[in-house]
């Protein structure tokens, strides 16, 4: 039988092996949540990069160019990661440039699994039917915030293993953990991430609407894979 690990930072990432795995990223706030609406609303694709400046480069190339560090758009960039930036209205049959604190850092640390899927509560059911299909091992990396375990993600981790644990062994105690996390707050989802540390980040900004939205469970069915170093919607 295949395994299921999670990764609850990635600052943990060096002391796994990715080959053979279906690494899952996830920053529930907000990337992973931002980017699965984005193309579920029919953006092309969206080309993860580390750093402001190298979103910089392709500025005049028809790209549409997001940047957040801190929770906050990055002066000079017309959006960041906030889900309400992802509308169909704004980026269908469009190709976005995007750089965040922590989600696309994890796609960019991830690069030697056999495949990276973009995972949510957006689209929980549809990323746990599709890595079933996978028949690979399972590896979910939490983003966390700056390389620190956050409740967010890992309260993610958490539902996919309670998901997936009858068809894969879990075989790391993060796993566990992560599992019992999800099982005490499942019942009210948005009342336990109240605890969360990047949730005051958010309200402090203004933005508690982006909070709600990120922990609606399964409204849309597209899978985001990488290709080729886009980000697109799986076949």
């Amino acid at each position: 039988m295949k395994h299921i690990e999670v990764c609850l930072t990635p600052a943990l990432l060096p002391l796994y092996d990715l080959k053979g795995s279906v690494v899952v990223v996830i920053d529930i706030f907000r990337a992973t949540s931002s980017i699965s609406y984005g193309i579920d609303n029919g953006a092309d694709a969206i080309i993860p990069v580390a750093s402001v400046e190298e979103c910089l480069s392709y500025q005049g190339n028809g790209y549409l160019l997001g940047a957040e560090r801190n929770g906050e758009v990055v002066n000079g960039f017309d959006f960041g990661n906030s889900p309400f930036s992802y509308t169909r209205e704004l980026v269908e049959g469009k190709t976005l440039v995007l750089t965040t604190t922590n989600g696309t850092h994890a796609i960019n640390v991830s690069k030697n699994a056999d495949e990276i899927v973009i995972g949510s509560f957006l689209n929980l059911s549809a990323v746990c039917e599709y890595l079933v299909k996978q028949n690979k091992n399972i590896f979910l990396l939490c983003s966390g915030w700056k390389n620190k375990v956050n409740l967010e993600d890992t309260l993610f981790a958490g539902a996919v293993v309670n998901k997936l644990k009858d068809k894969f062994d879990a075989l790391c105690d993060s796993s566990v953990l992560a599992e019992d996390l999800y099982l005490a707050a499942q019942s009210d989802l948005h009342e336990y991430m109240k605890k969360t540390s990047h949730s005051e980040r958010l309200k402090k900004l203004g933005i508690e609407k982006d909070i709600a939205f990120c922990l609606n469970v399964d409204l849309i069915h597209s899978v985001p894979v990488i290709k080729e170093g886009k980000i697109v919607k799986s076949e």
